[in-house]
């Protein structure tokens, strides 16, 4: 080669390493400040997050002979299991420039997601639109109010319609990114010819929006199908369990609704002792029983989207599922149980009679469950569920006497009968 030609090629290839080094380095700095920013907010409310007492539920463990402990999630700055899932999603986002600070975050959620996402948003400078059906608990969405989401209410369908609420809060955060867009090239017209873009009126579609215009974009958190669900209990959740136990345990069982928490906390435990049993506790109208134990969710008649909804499958709220989600393809599961509306309610009436513990449907139904796993096992085994909320977002219905009365579910038990225990 000429040596005009080698200094050539010589002198490019210093240009292009010389322009990657400083490229590397800004992005490094980048992300080096945000992590920065994020471990600032960790200070405050955020860092309150986790680390939450594993207790013996007394009743339950002299009733079947095993240590049964329960993780008090319930007592997060938000109220629930959900406050982890909420602060992962949206460091991962901030992290990955997903979402900016000033930015929108949305979610389809029954309740106990959203009010977490509204919990902690304002924490990293984000706001939160949150679609929910409106069959779930009036209080949650006075809470989420309260919280300064904002909040749509509608009718339930099926996941496969363009209108089920997972999908309206996916239409929401494109809706959001889109007037982000949209204000950005308005400041960059002249004032002058600024009452016209695209032929329609600025200010007429500025009403017509549901975000206010200094949103800075907007993030669908997705819950069902965003495995920094999954990794919020891979890396917290799990890890707290087995050092509270001193990894001295023999089963874990949770319910599943997007399956992050009983996928998160089971593959931790057998990554560490592929002896610990991790099962499901499944609600009445949820097909994950059938995928675990049969290994098919469903019949093809009754696929979602395809059957019929059943208003009132089950009264348990945020459990359940006839899909499967990536967060629960995760799970390293040995087995499922059954659950019914009244043993959980039935369940919730004793805990609160003998332990002082006042809890909701999802957290009934777990311990419907470890009960369950208890008589499987028999004495002497130590099993630990998820303790998820509080009864205080189910006033309305699953602690409502009337509400219960309505649909044949008034609690009658004087102990644990309904489980088959003296």
């Amino acid at each position: 080669m000429p040596p005009v030609q080698t200094a050539g090629a010589v002198a490019t290839l210093l240009s292009v390493a010389i322009i990657s080094y400083f490229f590397c380095k800004t992005v490094q700095q980048k992300s080096s400040s945000r992590k920065k920013e994020l471990q600032k907010r960790r200070n405050g409310v955020v860092g309150a997050i986790g680390n939450t007492p594993l207790i013996r539920i007394n009743s339950l463990s002299e009733a079947t002979g095993c240590e049964i402990l329960g993780k008090a999630e319930f007592l997060n700055p938000g109220g629930s299991v959900k406050d982890r899932v909420a602060v992962k999603i949206i460091e991962e986002a901030l992290e990955s420039g997903a979402l900016a600070e000033g930015g929108v975050v949305t979610e389809g959620s029954a309740g106990s997601t959203a009010i977490s996402l509204a919990t902690v948003a304002p924490a990293y400078g984000c706001r939160c639109h949150v679609v929910i059906p409106d069959d779930a608990a009036l209080e949650k969405a006075q809470i989420l109010e309260a919280l300064g989401a904002t909040v749509e209410r509608v009718r339930p369908v099926s996941i496969t319609h363009r209108e089920h609420f997972v999908n309206i809060a996916r239409r929401r955060a494109l809706e959001a990114s889109e007037l982000t867009s949209t204000t950005r090239k308005e400041n960059q017209i002249d004032a002058n010819d600024s009452s016209q873009i695209n032929g329609h009126l600025v200010n007429e579609e500025k009403q017509n929006m549901k975000f206010p215009s200094e949103c800075k974009g907007g993030f669908f958190a997705d819950q069902f199908e965003n495995v920094a669900n999954f990794r919020s209990h891979y890396e917290g959740t799990g890890p707290e369990i087995w050092e509270q136990t001193s990894g001295k345990l023999d089963a874990f069982i949770a319910a599943a609704g997007t399956g992050g928490t009983v996928a998160g906390v089971s593959q931790f435990l057998k990554d560490k002792n592929s002896n610990i049993k991790c099962f499901l506790i499944d609600p009445p109208g949820s097909g994950l029983y059938n995928k675990v134990t049969r290994g098919v969710m469903y019949t093809r008649e009754e696929a979602e989207g395809r059957r019929l909804k059943n208003p009132f499958d089950t009264i348990t709220e945020g459990i359940g599922i006839n899909r499967l989600t990536e967060n629960f393809k995760l799970a390293k599961l040995d087995g499922a149980f059954r659950g019914t509306d009244m043993e959980a309610v039935e369940m919730s009436r004793y805990l609160l009679k003998n332990d002082g513990l006042f809890i909701g449907s999802s957290s009934a139904m777990n311990c419907v469950g470890a009960v369950r796993v208890a008589k499987a096992l028999g004495p002497g085994h130590t099993i630990v569920t998820i303790l998820c909320d509080s009864g205080m977002r189910h006033l309305s219905k699953f602690h409502n006497a009337d509400y219960l009365s309505e649909h044949g579910l008034t609690p009658s038990a004087n102990g644990l009968e309904f489980l088959g225990l003296s």
